[in-house]
């Protein structure tokens, strides 16, 4: 049968690391695998037997961007089956399989099945996708067994030169506006041996840093020994045992920024970039969404991280237009990011999940106050990422190498990204026939020249660099 398979990943960096996990186990048994987005221009992809759509369903934008894709690779990849799993698949399997004949659902709970496809593949014959989705879909709802919820695992990487490895799924916490909770379940860990072993693995292999994932860090409560650690043990207990790699937590929250975390966080391996999931800089307005933690202590996180770390990247979440939210709430959050000098807001509207208790939650902000907000929060970006890539002129820094090939518009020219230590994405200009081009996945030194103009900017990069070895 043919022999290649697509991926589309939607959403988080968990998603992103058990899409590796799962390409892996493809590559291992022999097929293809490209895991690059397509798009409407691309041509006809007739080589394709599968394609493996990993959902979000964190807005509702998230979903209809997945339903967007899902028609495109319909389209795109003819004579495939459309193979949906994730969160939105684990919560609109029914609306997900009306779209068309040639979809079949796994549920994200289960997602960890998709390491045993390869084998169910090469038995199959060649058919069409719609064979090949009805196939699918009666062996995923036959199954009764338990899927571990670690089992997409891998030590190198198809799409990304950075590893990932989860350490925890799901969650307990009952935030009102959080449908993921309800896709993922109860928070569940990877036993703290396991999570050294796969770090020491990919060490082995090569790898030059790890992003350290997961749904709510603060759960984390590993097996170790004949007890448990929480994070911060894990983390020490993983410095311990590895020699060189890098570590980067890709989310931290507020409450578990302790004194403790912050003096294993001055460890030099461990990244000076930190995520924080805040959400939101009234106290009225997180304790309508429930979130365990008042304002106060997010200041406090943001002291101890920067006594950690020099001049960290420090980036987090912020909801805007969340119901009931006022002008002088969403004033006390951008006092708050003011205050702590966030370098990055990952800015989102409201966004009302069925399921959850904030979808009934009146009074409801209008659209257009919201969008207003997100436009005060992109423009306090701007000027704030701009600032923060200034106060590096001039600096070296350690970074990975992301990706290297020719510039679009100049032929002549070879662009390589990198990501610096404090999560700069960075372009470097090289010539052909230049001998010091670094390759992707390598640990270089950069120097800092500027911002990227907007007119440079190419979506992967915001930061001009120089190479230095």
């Amino acid at each position: 049968m043919k022999n290649f398979i697509h991926f589309e990943t939607l959403g988080c960096k968990l998603n992103q690391a058990e899409s590796e996990g799962a390409a892996r186990a493809f590559t291992d048994a022999g097929f293809s695998v490209t895991m690059d987005p397509l798009t409407a221009s691309d041509p006809v992809q007739e080589n394709v037997c599968l394609c493996v759509v990993n959902t979000c369903t964190v807005t509702a934008k998230a979903e209809q961007k997945a339903r967007r894709i899902m028609r495109l690779l319909l389209t795109k990849c003819p004579d495939s089956a459309v193979l949906v799993t994730g969160c939105y698949a684990q919560l609109n399997r029914d609306e997900i399989k009306a779209i068309d004949e040639r979809i079949c659902v796994l549920g994200g709970q289960k997602k960890g099945a998709l390491a045993d496809l390869p084998a169910l593949l090469k038995d199959f014959p060649d058919s069409d996708g719609k064979t090949l989705a009805e196939a699918l879909q009666k062996v995923f709802d036959s199954s009764t067994a338990d899927v571990p919820h670690f089992r997409l695992t891998a030590d190198s990487f198809l799409n990304h030169s950075r590893a990932s490895i989860k350490i925890q799924d799901g969650c307990n916490a009952v935030c009102t506006y959080c449908r993921i909770r309800l896709a993922r379940g109860k928070s569940v860990s990877l036993a703290a041996q396991d999570v050294i072993s796969q770090v020491q693995a990919m060490e082995r292999a090569g790898q030059t840093e790890v992003v350290i994932t997961t749904v709510n860090i603060a759960q984390y409560h590993g097996a170790w020994k004949d007890g448990f650690v929480d994070f911060a043990g894990l983390l020490e207990l993983l410095l311990a045992h590895t020699e060189k790699i890098g570590i980067r937590i890709s989310s931290l929250y507020p409450e578990i920024v302790t004194e403790r975390l912050a003096e294993i966080i001055e460890n030099p391996r461990v990244r000076p970039h930190f995520h924080i999931s805040i959400q939101s800089g009234s106290d009225a307005v997180l304790a309508r969404m429930k979130r365990p933690y008042r304002i106060a202590v997010v200041y406090k996180a943001v002291e101890l991280l920067r006594r950690a770390k020099k001049n960290p990247f420090l980036a987090c979440d912020i909801i805007a237009g969340f119901p009931g939210e006022t002008d002088e709430d969403f004033a006390l959050t951008m006092e708050m990011l003011k205050k702590t000098g966030m370098t990055f807001v990952h800015a989102f509207p409201f966004s009302a999940r069925p399921g959850t208790e904030a979808y009934k939650m009146r009074p409801m902000v209008p659209n257009s106050l919201a969008g207003k907000r997100i436009a005060q929060l992109e423009a306090y970006n701007r000027e704030a990422k701009t600032a923060y890539i200034n106060s590096f002129a001039g600096q070296e820094i350690s970074a990975v190498a992301e990706s290297v090939h020719r510039a679009k518009l100049s032929k002549d020219r070879i662009v390589v990204h990198a990501v610096t230590e404090n999560f700069l994405h960075c372009q470097l200009n090289f010539s052909p026939s230049d001998t010091q081009i670094p390759q992707a996945g390598s640990l270089i030194t950069v120097k800092i020249r500027r911002p990227l103009s907007d007119g440079e900017k190419t979506g992967e990069s915001d930061t001009l660099a120089e190479y230095v070895c």
